[in-house]
This record gives structure tokens, sequence and C-alpha cells, in this order.
């Protein structure tokens, strides 16, 4: 490339930063991250506390937490949402609108029973409300923000939507709980609910997509064809698991942060200040530079550049296992690592939006969505196993060694030196229709081998465990192996329904990629 090429490619870049951050496809589509933060910042963290104060039984206040599930299950509904349109406002904006006046309505009605212990029921019934209500917008809005944004400016979008929601967050969880010590929860409800007044506004002036885009034409092509486009890329299956693998160092080196300072001797305002206020900034700012980067060098390499920094951003926690309680070394570690995540998160959001169709984006953002989530979920008891058989200094070099599958995926559809990945739907083979058996033997033969798998690497974790516990004993891994037929407590039970559902997935998943790639993509190819 000539110093000319280079120096007007540097120009594009930065015309293309100034034109997005000035556009007002790009401020509607912050904005309403901000009511996206709301809700969710009332249900994960401020009704718990509420609760709780008002002298809630901390078992009763543990239920509250099922109200977390729509937003991980919200593909289940999303094809509806793809399907039918809104009598007003558009496809993505209707139905945001829509979410938005359930929102304001639902925490009005909060504000009237809290106070009351008596009426626990009501008020475990409107959250639930208000948090499928609240992913119900989430799938509006990313869709929305898929339709209407241009590609150069993805980057400046998903650093400010992240900015906006955390904030609301913020606003919704924490200065809730202050300003309700002063006012009570039923002033602050309201003044919650009030604040989707603004946000109805900011849904009713944004702009429509530039292009006009079909919905599925019927209940069925909702549902199927947002997989079939997903299962019929171009390296489907890697680019899935590129889904789920790029962010799996995060997931595993911060599910275990708190316990493992604490063991390291940090008292509580270093775990506090580094993991809240510090972190939420250095997080944020990550994320925004993550996302520019990406109209400036490309996608592709910010993904490399990002997927290298966040594997080894986990050496530090390395570096305070042989020096716990140095609080210079954890400062400097945890911020490394936090920005370094904060940059990973910006191109994987640009990589998310780019990745969606238009025409199914709120079922497919949904699906990948959900898939990205996996890891975070599956994280905390896998890890605590692990920590435990192994110790925190192996941990951090598996977390290490954990990011790396990401990166091989990253290889199959963006090689070193790739600025801009492409994800296109390709037409299927002409191929015999699966029979109803050949869809059977295909999803039986992926649960066997998920069960398998699943269960092969458990019996290596009990393996490693009893090691380091009797070392003279010797590496028994087939005693493993055999404890894991033998279903004497509860504990055993549950492991089984674990491995069984991890079965399960494997082999829908198994099921559905064959269908794919029997199937007739000529609904779903772009053009």
């Amino acid at each position: 490339m000539s110093a000319a090429s280079a120096g007007g490619e540097r120009s594009s870049a930065w015309t293309s930063l100034r034109l997005a951050m000035t556009s007002w496809r790009t401020g509607s589509v912050t904005l309403l991250s901000f009511s996206s933060g709301l809700p969710l910042g009332l249900v994960w963290i401020a009704i718990p506390d509420w609760m709780f104060d008002i002298g809630v039984d901390v078992r009763a206040v543990g239920l509250f937490t099922l109200a977390q599930w729509p937003w991980s299950v919200k593909f289940l509904w999303s094809p509806l949402m793809d399907r039918y349109v809104p009598w007003f406002w558009g496809r993505r904006r209707g139905w945001t609108a829509i979410a938005q006046v359930g929102l304001l309505a639902l925490t009005l009605l909060l504000a009237g029973v809290g106070g009351h212990p008596d009426a626990l029921w009501v008020v475990m019934a409107l959250t639930l409300a208000i948090a499928f209500a609240a992913a119900s917008q989430d799938i509006a809005i990313d869709a929305y923000a898929v339709d209407v944004l241009r590609r150069e400016e993805q980057g400046v979008a998903v650093g400010a939507r992240t900015a906006l929601y955390r904030a609301a967050m913020m606003v919704a969880g924490g200065t809730a709980i202050w300003v309700a010590s002063q006012l009570g929860w039923p002033a602050v409800n309201v003044g919650l609910a009030l604040l989707y007044v603004p946000m109805l506004l900011v849904t009713w002036r944004a702009p429509e997509p530039e292009e006009r885009i079909e919905p599925p034409r019927s209940l069925r092509d909702a549902v199927w064809l947002p997989f079939l486009g997903a299962l019929s890329r171009h390296r489907a299956l890697e680019l899935l698991a590129f889904v789920v693998l790029y962010k799996l160092t995060d997931a595993f080196s911060q599910s275990l942060l708190r316990p493992f300072l604490n063991e390291m001797g940090y008292g509580e305002f270093d775990r506090g200040f580094v993991l809240a206020t510090g972190g939420l900034v250095i997080t944020i700012a990550g994320t925004f530079l993550g996302g520019f980067a990406c109209t400036g060098i490309g996608l592709g390499h910010s993904l490399w550049i990002f997927g290298f920094l966040q594997i080894f951003s986990n050496v530090g926690y390395l570096l305070i296992t042989y020096a716990p309680g140095n609080r210079p070394l954890m400062y400097a570690a945890m911020s490394f690592e936090l920005f370094a995540t904060g940059l990973g998160m910006g191109a994987f959001g640009v990589f998310l939006l780019r990745m969606t169709q238009k025409r199914f984006s709120a079922t497919q953002y949904a699906l990948f969505s959900s898939l990205f989530g996996l890891p975070r979920i599956l994280a905390g008891p896998l890890t605590g196993l692990i920590v435990h058989a192994a110790g925190w200094r192996s941990f951090f070099w598996f977390t290490m060694a954990a990011g790396i599958p990401g990166l091989l995926m990253l290889w199959r559809f963006a090689p070193l030196g790739v600025r801009e990945p492409e994800f296109r739907v390709e037409s299927a083979r002409v191929r015999e229709p699966l029979t109803a058996a050949g869809m059977w033997l295909r999803g039986l033969v992926g649960a066997v081998a998920g069960l398998a798998i699943s269960g092969a690497g458990y019996a290596l974790l009990q393996a490693v465990e009893a090691f380091n516990d009797d070392p003279a004993a010797g590496f028994r891994l087939g005693d493993a192996v055999r404890g894991m037929f033998a279903f004497s407590t509860a504990e055993d039970w549950v492991r089984l329904v674990v491995l069984v559902a991890v079965g399960a997935i494997c082999g829908m998943f198994a099921a559905a990629i064959a269908a794919a790639r029997h199937g007739d993509t000529s609904d779903v190819v772009e053009s």
C-alpha cells in the first residue's frame, strides 16, 4: 500500500468517525440503550435490596433472581417480533414503544405495593412482568440497531450504547437505593417510571432504516429461517463457535474475581472500588476504544489484536499469586484486564451487528447474544471445580488457554491480515432432503458425543482434585469415571441432570445443522 493510499484510508476512517458521531441514527440507538439499562438495574439490583430492606425473608428475596431468566431466553418469543408489525412507527420502533409503555405502567404499579410485605406475591409478579417487557424492549432495540446503523456508525454506536446502558443500570440500581433511603421506594419507582416518557419521545423521533425490509411471510418462516440463515453462512460452525468462545477467557477469569481477591488478602475497599466504580469506568473506556478501532483499523484486525490482549491480560493475576496483598500490582492487573475486556467487547459488539441479517434481526441477534452469554452461565460451577482441584495459579493458566480456541475459530473466517471479514449466506448444495429418521439419528449422535465429552471433562477434573488431595495414590482417572455412575447423593443426580442437558443441547444443535445443510436457503440468501 502506498503512503498516499494509506493516508487516504486514515483520512476516510477519521471522516467516518466524525460523521458517525454526529449522526441521528447513532444518537437514537445510543439514547435508546439508556431505556434498556433502566429495568435491568431495577430488577437485578434495586428490587432485591428493597425487599430485604423491608424485612422480606432472605429465601424469598432469593426467588427474585428468577426474574433474570427472560433476558436469557428472549429468543423464544423474538420470532413474533420479526413476523408481526405494529400498526404504528414501524416494525422495530413500534415494538420498542409498546415495551416502553408497558414498562412505564408496570413500574408505576410497583410504586403502590412495595411498602407492604403482605403484597410480596404482587411485587414478584410485577417484577417478572417488568423483566419480560424489558427483554422484549431489548429485542426490539437491538434489532433496530442492526437495521438502522450504517457500517461506519457501528463502532461508535457500540461504545456509546455500552456507556449509557451502564449509566442507566447505575441510576436504577445503586442510585435508586440511595435515593430510596431519603424519599422512600414509592417515590423512586414513580421517578423511574417517568424516565420512560423522554425515551418514548426518542423512539417517536428516531429515524426509520434506509432500506425497506420485508418481514417473514409466516410465523413458521420467522421461527425457522433465522436459524437456517445463521447455519447456512460460509463457515457457519466456526462463526457460531467463535460467538461462544471469543470471550471465554473473560467469562472464566471474572466469575471468581471477588473470592480470588479476598483470598489474596485485599480488603473491601480495594475489591469494591476496582470491581465497581473504577472497573466500570475502565471497561466503558475500553469498549469505546474497541468500537472506534473497528472503523479505524477494521473489524478483522480489531478482533485479532484485542483477542490476544484478552488472553495475556490475565498474566497480572498470575503475578498476584506470587505477591498476594501487593496493592499497586492488583490495581495494575485489574486495570489492564478490565480495559482489555472492554476492547474485546467493543469489537465483538460490532461483529454481532454485522453478522446479523436485517430481515431476521430480532431473532438472530437474540440468539447470538444468548450464545454469547452461555459461557457466563456455565463458568461459575466449572471454575469453582477447577480452583478447588488445581488452585488459583493453575486456574489462571487455564483461563489463558481457554482463549486460544476462540482465536482458532477467528482464523477460520478472518485470517490474520483480513481487514473486513465477510458474512455471506450460501445457497445449499442440492441434496436429498433429510427424513425424520435421519434428523433423529444425527441428533442422537450429537447428543451422545456431547454427553461423552462433558462427562469426560468432569471425570478429569475429579481425578485432578483427588490427585491433589493424595498424590501418593497416583492419578486415578478410571476411579473418577466409575464414580460418575454412582448415584448415592443429591449432588450425583444434579450432575446427571446437567450432563444430560448438555447432551440434549448438543443433539438439537447437530440436528439443526444437518437440516440447514440439506434445506432450501433461497429465502435467506442476501442480495
